[in-house]
């Protein structure tokens, strides 16, 4: 049963019932390897996780978002050198990007950890001590195919001759070596159970990919490696140093405890963890969904909550790759497109979870047909009229009708939808809801006419009914877009001469919100359309 004047809420399946005000809602991108500049790969996976972060935090959770930087491994020990620069001199000109770029996207962010950072070495030397006392990590020797540019063994066999990694088409190299190991063997049944659950692997194909990985068996890893100075060494094994992997993982840890106290494990459920979710891209999806659980419950450490592994995006149908001289370049994007249009298109055209590819053309399309014409110019327009017929106020709004108006029907169903996809990161989902309540706003400007009508004595109520109506979809468009196209949103609402918060965001999402007989900003466009180049 709904209350008069207002929406249904609906809790997502699998929705936390724990009251906001209890618990810290921890989103994470992937610390992303900074071996060189970031890409469109990174900017979806980090756009994402701050629609869902800003969500989160307009239904009232604390939230904590994490992303950050992984700076160590062999890979940009070489570039550093092919530079001739120091790895911290590289590292420190890419993490600029990094956070240029992130700036320049609209994230929100409130952590950014660097794996070079003091405290993380701390943190790291702390879980490894917590490790070792459980018995989980012994010397061996290891030996096979190594792959500089994934940093991680191969399953080729040894007498291969001449293998070639398929991700980085470049021949691995031969190792043989003493490393120390995890014992990741002996979880192999607490994994399986784990996996088993449908809630911590999402979409679903990703699970189906982890659960054919784990009945191979699962082998033990090793988690150092010799001969390379570009890392964290071990304690009390010298001339080894962390393996990046075991290293990286831990900087969700680190940048929790980055609030000014101590390096203590113990206080990391005081300080956000477990993560709600880790999203990531799906070529490192087994790293998140098992060795990770697998440390942490040697360390005692409680588990996250959920990975997300979504897909790659390629360009025209094509793998981007510098060889092929296809590598779309974000900042070219943001500077010709803006940060509105680049997250529209990643989040609406794509189904997260699936693989996408970018195409200039629907790009352009897209953004124009969605912002620009049925958005921009539906508010556009409603407001010019409305200032010209009614003293350049909100027209009025008849609440004594017996029934409620056919586009606040509409607004309803849309609101639903996204207050359930959001928490979902079904992105595409809630932005096409919110596309469908202002198709449906001006299909009913269309259709109604009031132009023509104006022209006719009498129908200045009804005129003035409609056109409120539309305005009122125009807001509720304004508030939904807020966690997708934050600064769009901000353009719609100040039209409106609204703005938005997390204090008033729930209250909000209700029809007949607009104050009759307020004033109206002169419109202006609020999405300027896009024009093809060849430069991008």
């Amino acid at each position: 049963m709904k209350r008069a004047g207002s929406f249904i809420r609906l809790r997502p399946q699998g929705a936390e019932d724990d009251s906001p005000s209890l618990m810290t809602y921890t989103v994470t991108t992937p610390l992303y390897y900074v071996n060189d500049k970031p890409h469109l790969g990174s900017t979806y996976t980090t756009v994402a996780c701050d629609a869902l972060a800003r969500f989160q935090r307009m239904e009232g959770h604390q939230v904590l978002f994490i992303t950050g930087v992984d700076e160590h491994g062999q890979k940009i020990q070489r570039t550093a050198e092919a530079l001739n620069l120091s790895p911290q001199q590289h590292c420190d000109q890419i993490t600029t990007q990094y956070r240029d770029l992130w700036s320049r996207c609209s994230i929100t962010s409130d952590r950014f950890i660097r794996t070079t950072d003091k405290r993380h070495r701390t943190l790291v030397d702390t879980f490894f001590e917590r490790v070792m006392n459980s018995g989980d990590v012994y010397l061996g020797r290891q030996q096979g195919w190594y792959c500089v540019g994934c940093e991680e063994y191969k399953d080729d066999p040894i007498e291969a001759n001449s293998p070639i990694c398929p991700i980085h088409n470049k021949q691995l190299e031969w190792r043989d070596e003493e490393n120390l190991f995890f014992r990741l063997s002996r979880y192999q049944s607490q994994i399986e159970e784990l996996v088993s659950h449908e809630e911590f692997i999402s979409p679903d194909s990703r699970r189906n990919e982890i659960q054919n990985f784990i009945n191979k068996g699962l082998r033990d890893f090793s988690i150092s490696r010799v001969n390379m100075s570009w890392g964290i060494p071990v304690p009390g094994y010298p001339g080894h140093t962390f393996y990046v992997w075991f290293d990286a993982l831990l900087g969700y840890l680190s940048a929790l405890l980055d609030d000014g106290g101590s390096i203590d494990l113990d206080r990391l459920a005081k300080c956000g963890w477990p993560a709600a979710v880790h999203v990531i891209g799906k070529d490192i999806l087994r790293f998140h969904a098992v060795f990770w659980p697998s440390m942490l419950i040697s360390a005692n450490l409680p588990l996250p909550k959920k990975v997300f592994g979504h897909g790659f995006l390629t360009r025209e149908g094509q793998k981007m790759g510098k060889s092929i001289g296809n590598v779309l370049d974000p900042v070219i994007l943001l500077d010709q497109c803006g940060s509105d249009a680049v997250r529209w298109f990643l989040l609406r055209d794509i189904k997260f979870g699936q693989d996408g590819d970018f195409q200039q053309q629907r790009f352009v399309d897209l953004v124009n047909n969605d912002l620009a014409n049925t958005i921009g110019n539906l508010l556009n327009r409603t407001s010019s009229m409305s200032r010209k017929w009614f003293g350049e106020k909100i027209p009025q709004h008849f609440t004594e009708r017996n029934h409620p108006h056919i586009l606040a029907t509409t607004a309803e169903s849309s609101v639903s939808i996204v207050l359930e996809a959001m928490p979902l990161m079904a992105f595409q989902r809630a932005a096409e809801a919110i596309l469908k309540l202002a198709i449906s706003a001006n299909g009913h400007l269309n259709d109604t006419a009031p132009w023509s009508r104006m022209k006719q004595p009498g129908n200045e109520l009804d005129v003035a009914d409609d056109l409120y109506a539309v305005l009122e979809s125009c807001r509720l468009v304004g508030m939904l877009l807020n966690p997708l196209v934050p600064e769009l949103s901000e353009r719609i609402l100040g039209q409106l001469a609204l703005s938005i918060n997390s204090e008033n965001w729930q209250s909000k999402l209700q029809w007949g919100v607009l104050e009759s007989g307020a004033l109206l900003p002169k419109p202006t466009p609020v999405m300027q359309k896009l024009e093809l180049s060849s430069s991008l």
